[in-house]
């Protein structure tokens, strides 16, 4: 099972679960917020002891 972890999207601040696959290196990837549908650049960093995701607004 992956790893759920909970971030805040960077525009209405309503808390998101993202479930990111684990691999071997650093992956952004560009999302619609699921409530106020404004785009979310999602950063992933893998680290044996936990992922982190960092969420910030896509022309941040």
């Amino acid at each position: 099972m992956n790893e759920e972890i909970t971030v805040t999207c960077p525009y209405c601040w309503e808390p998101l679960i993202v479930e990111p696959e684990p691999m071997d290196e650093v992956y952004e990837y560009v999302e619609d917020c699921h409530v106020c549908c404004h785009p979310i650049v999602f950063r992933i960093v893998y680290a044996d002891e936990g992922s982190r995701v960092d969420a910030r607004r896509e022309n941040d």
